[in-house]
C-alpha cells in the first residue's frame, strides 16, 4: 500500500536535542557532552515513569527536572547557565537535511505530521524558530492525552489524524523504543539511526533502519 501520510517524532528526529549545550553549553566545559547525554537520558525517563504511574507532569516541567538533575550529577548545581540552556532548548537546531525532506514529501501530496511527546506550545515555537512549521500540516502533542509515547494511545492520535489504514502511514523516530512503539501498533516505521547504535526492540524485522532523514526519499507518493 502506498504512504499516504507520515507522522514525525520531533525531539531527536528532526530537531537535534543537544544543539541546546551546544551552543549555550560553554561554562560546562569538558562535561558538556556528558551533561547533554545526561540530560536526554533522564528527560526520556521521566516521561515513561509519569506515565507507568498513571500521572502526567508536562514536557517543559519534566525537561527543566531532567536538566536539575544532569547538572547536579556533575557539580554544576549552582553555576551552570540553567536558564539559558532551557531558552536554547525552546529553540532547538533542525537537522540539515529535515527542511529539504519535508519540502519533497509535501511535492509528492503527502501528508505531514509531528506526533511529540512535546507540549503544543513548546512544539509550535520550536518548530517555527527551525524553519520546519509551514512544512506541516498538523503538530500533534500528547498532552490532551497525558500519557506518554510509547503508549499505544499516543500512535492512535495520529491515525486518527490521518485518517487512513495503518498500513498507510509511515512513522519515522530517531528513538529506538518510539519506533518500537510505533512498529508495535502497526504503522510502517522507519527508526532512523544516525549514530550506528546497535539494534533492539527487534527493529530490524519490524522497521526500516535508515542512516538520516534524507534516505526517506524513496518513499511512493
Amino acid at each position: 500500500m502506498a504512504i499516504r501520510a507520515v507522522l514525525f517524532d520531533v525531539y531527536g528526529t528532526l530537531l537535534d536535542v543537544h544543539s541546546a549545550v551546544a551552543r549555550e553549553g560553554r561554562a560546562l566545559g569538558p562535561q558538556a557532552e556528558a551533561v547533554s547525554r545526561l540530560w536526554r537520558q533522564k528527560q526520556l525517563e521521566y516521561t515513561w515513569v509519569q506515565s507507568l504511574r498513571g500521572e502526567y507532569r508536562s514536557f517543559r516541567a519534566l525537561t527543566e527536572a531532567a536538566l536539575d538533575y544532569a547538572l547536579a550529577a556533575h557539580g554544576f548545581a549552582a553555576a551552570a547557565p540553567r536558564g539559558a540552556l532551557l531558552q536554547a532548548y525552546e529553540r532547538l537546531d533542525a537537522y540539515p537535511e529535515a527542511a529539504a525532506l519535508l519540502a519533497d514529501l509535501r511535492r509528492k501530496g503527502i501528508r505531514l505530521a509531528a506526533l511529540s511527546n512535546g507540549d503544543p506550545d513548546m512544539l509550535e515555537t520550536g518548530l517555527r524558530a527551525a524553519g520546519l512549521h509551514n512544512h506541516l500540516d498538523a503538530v500533534l502533542s500528547v498532552a490532551p492525552l497525558r500519557i506518554y509515547k510509547p503508549d499505544r494511545r499516543v500512535y492512535e492520535l495520529g491515525r486518527q489524524w490521518a485518517g487512513v489504514d495503518k498500513a498507510e502511514i509511515a512513522f519515522v523516530s530517531s528513538n529506538a523504543w518510539d519506533a518500537g512503539g510505533a512498529a508495535a501498533f502497526g504503522f510502517r516505521t522507519f527508526w532512523v539511526n544516525r549514530t550506528a547504535l546497535p539494534p533492539e526492540y527487534d527493529l530490524p524485522n519490524t522497521a526500516t533502519i535508515i542512516g538520516n532523514l534524507q534516505e526517506l526519499d524513496f518513499l511512493p507518493a
